[in-house]
């Protein structure tokens, strides 16, 4: 198993350099003014959460991962592989996470998970990796049905949960970037103006701007957001605020809001 402990070690090197690199930029150029004393008992909660969503994809979701990857129930055809192979898993897979996405803010079963998420009324780096493991494990099982029904080998796997959790980090990040750059940027991926839009405290526009990696999903099917970003929007959910961290972790077992159940 040397191939794969390589495989994961190459994957944890790259995303942690990414999210430092980040980390610093947006605390060098930030689109908004975050003191790092404010900022703090936000940093843990998102920790803690990050956590228990490690221990659970760790300890569970990746020996599930690697022995379904491992048997494949029909062979994919020779023109399925190599690099040209690897693009269109990559694509395939960021149309799925799309979907998954949309059908968090859908359905109201998986909202009470998802809307941990939305809870946080700041946007950076850390909101990546802020997540209920109640959500985590429910994704996991959905792209379990993927990877069986895709023949999806390990390395591809890899490969789209790198660029996955890259665009998280990067779109989620409070880094300012130059309009002449992130404009040009927006036709192509997910940027942090796009993303900020699906954050805003109003419900319009948190379902909307479900894209992760490519920008092109909300244009092809429909759920882009016309609104631009401001500075000014506020971050949350519509009608609620932050809580703290042992309710979030019990959020998803309440009762939701009566306007999701009705509007879900």
């Amino acid at each position: 198993m040397e191939w794969l402990e390589s495989a994961l070690a190459d994957k944890t090197v790259l995303v942690t350099l990414w999210f430092a690199a980040f980390m610093v930029a947006e605390r060098l150029h930030p689109a908004v003014d975050q003191p790092a004393r404010a900022m703090w008992p936000r940093w843990l909660n998102n920790g803690v959460l990050w956590v228990t969503t490690a221990a659970v994809s760790f300890g569970l979701l990746l020996p599930m991962t690697l022995w379904v990857a491992e048997q494949p129930l029909w062979v994919r055809p020779d023109g399925w592989s190599g690099w040209q192979g690897l693009a269109l898993d990559l694509m395939l897979y960021d149309a799925l996470i799309y979907w998954w996405h949309r059908a968090n803010h859908v359905v109201p079963f998986l909202w009470r998970f998802h809307q941990v998420h939305h809870f946080d009324e700041t946007l950076d780096t850390s909101s990546a990796f802020r997540f209920h493991f109640g959500e985590v494990a429910l994704s996991a099982a959905v792209r379990l049905a993927v990877i069986v029904a895709l023949a999806l080998p390990f390395a591809s796997i890899v490969a789209a949960e790198t660029m996955v959790l890259a665009a998280a980090i990067f779109h989620h990040s409070n880094l300012r970037l130059p309009r002449w750059l992130e404009r040009p940027l927006s036709w192509a991926v997910v940027t942090p103006a796009i993303h900020w839009v699906h954050h805003h405290r109003v419900r319009a526009d948190t379902d909307s701007n479900y894209a992760t990696v490519l920008s092109l999903w909300d244009r092809l099917f429909g759920s882009r957001s016309p609104n631009p970003r401001r500075l000014d929007m506020p971050i949350g959910i519509e009608g609620q605020r932050e809580t703290r961290l042992d309710r979030l972790l019990l959020l998803p077992f309440r009762p939701p809001p009566a306007s999701r159940v009705t509007d879900g």
